[in-house]
């Protein structure tokens, strides 16, 4: 990003420190305008390594920003494209429709959870769910919004922040793409939540298309092993403390007070029985279960996986979130490299948030398994920057750079990524020097011995000229 796409401050006060605000901003304005340098620069400047970010070129902390998507030279599955086409494939050919979790969507992306803090709360919240309903992604909405907000409208008509959400979702989808996924966690089981929308006459349309969920939240990455964390005022805390632990860590004087949501206790077990009565209690609505980035994810998403769940979220500790203690934002949690590679192969549909904001890191996660990405920081972001198409064009970039990295790889759907696709600077031999997969498919396999040379019969310059 350079200093013609920064231009702009944008009309909102949203930040987020350490994360790469101005890129976000950016594309937010431009949508995939960014996805290249600028226009005027064509013809006057040069680029290379390290003039693709508008941040100084440095190593990245995170190692799944550190790995290299590597195409290959012989692509077997670009001549089956260019067969099926009967002409040569270009980056549009990629097909970015998937599945995430039981519910269509034309992007390999979801709207992350945002949950009862300030930030995902308000208007920023009312537009990111506008705007992917729009875009017909799936959208979570994050814990003990019912019990810090309610859910029965006041007498003004006025809606509290779920139903709102879910409202302004549901109105702006075209009713066959996406969904509505509930999180719910100890407080929230204590307001029956589930049991509130389920039965909700108004979120029967979702139920009967099949386009409603709820997630089991069992942590996630900003703060793994604690509960939610909001700061509120003295009257907001006294209103409260009987369903949260509200203490006063900031001093005194200040009016502010900390409130805690517990973070629930679970073992292989509970998680078993929690998700077999999900699907019991709630049979027509998609089962979800986010993890934190624990030491032992990979057991505990197979468990989930194995207990019946449509998808299963793991949350890296590059995972954004409204509040938490800054020792768990830099010193807590498995990176989500590392957390993909103790998964390895998914039992089922695996989906992932952390840091996630352009093509690149999530190309990277979708050839490690993941089916999807999350937006949460960058989504909140982009609505703050453009309240009516922000999230939109971010999104649009997005899916832009997947549609290129894609096909550079000879791949045409993100369901043919592979972990060969990407290559590690710290182990270098973890990618393989070549595929055995496409090996065996390729036309131009080795011959052998004694047997007769095959050519395949491709058409000269398909769709060019001779």
């Amino acid at each position: 990003m350079t200093a013609a796409h920064r231009e702009g401050t944008g009309p909102g006060s949203l930040s987020a420190a350490g994360f790469p605000e101005g890129e976000v901003r950016a594309r937010a304005r431009a949508g995939t305008a960014v996805v290249f340098p600028p226009v005027d620069a064509y013809g006057n400047a040069l680029f290379g390594a390290g003039s693709g970010s508008s941040e100084p070129h440095a190593p990245s902390a995170d190692a799944l920003d550190r790995g290299r998507l590597v195409p290959p030279v012989f692509m077997p599955q670009r001549l089956e494209k260019l067969v099926e086409l009967g002409r040569e494939p270009v980056y549009d050919d990629v097909d970015l429709r998937t599945n995430v979790g039981g519910f269509a969507s034309p992007l390999p992306l979801f709207l992350s959870a945002f949950g009862s803090t300030r930030a995902g709360s308000g208007d920023l919240a009312l537009a990111a769910s506008v705007q992917a309903g729009r875009l017909g992604i799936p959208m979570v909405l994050g814990e003990n919004m019912v019990p810090v907000h309610g859910y029965a409208g006041p007498a003004d008509g006025t809606l509290p922040a779920l139903a709102a959400r879910i409202r302004a979702y549901a109105d702006a989808s075209d009713g066959a793409s996406g969904g509505v996924v509930v999180q719910q966690s100890t407080e929230d089981a204590d307001a029956e939540v589930w049991n509130l929308l389920y039965s909700d006459p108004a979120l029967r349309p979702l139920v009967e298309s099949g386009r409603l969920g709820f997630e089991l939240k069992i942590g996630q990455g900003a703060k793994p092993g604690l509960g939610g964390m909001t700061v509120v005022d003295r009257e907001a805390a006294d209103r409260l403390s009987d369903a949260f632990t509200v203490r006063d860590v900031f001093g005194a004087p200040a009016a502010a007070r900390l409130r805690c949501a517990t973070p629930g206790t679970f073992t292989e077990e509970i998680v078993r029985q929690q998700v077999r009565f999900m699907r019991n209690n709630f049979p027509r609505a998609r089962v979800w279960v986010k993890l934190p980035p624990g030491r032992d994810v990979a057991l505990a998403a197979r468990t989930a996986w194995q207990a019946g769940a449509d998808a299963v979220t793991v949350d890296g500790a590059e995972g954004g979130t409204g509040w938490a203690p800054r020792a768990f934002l830099d010193q807590v949690g498995l990176p989500l490299a590392e957390c993909l590679r103790r998964i390895g192969t998914p039992e089922g549909c695996l989906l992932v948030t952390g840091r996630f904001h352009e093509g690149g890191r999530t190309v990277r996660a979708l050839a490690l398994g993941a089916r999807a990405a999350g937006l949460g920081r960058a989504a909140l972001l982009a609505v703050d920057e453009d309240p009516g198409h922000g999230l939109v064009r971010l999104a649009e970039s997005i899916a832009l750079e997947c549609r290129l990295l894609i096909s550079a790889l000879g791949r045409y759907a993100p369901s043919a990524l592979t972990a060969e696709d990407v290559w590690w600077p710290e182990d270098p031999a973890a990618t393989a020097p070549g595929s055995a997969a496409d090996t065996a498919s390729s036309p131009y396999a080795p011959t052998p011995v004694g047997a007769a040379p095959v050519r395949p019969s491709v058409p000269h310059r398909v769709g060019g000229p001779a």
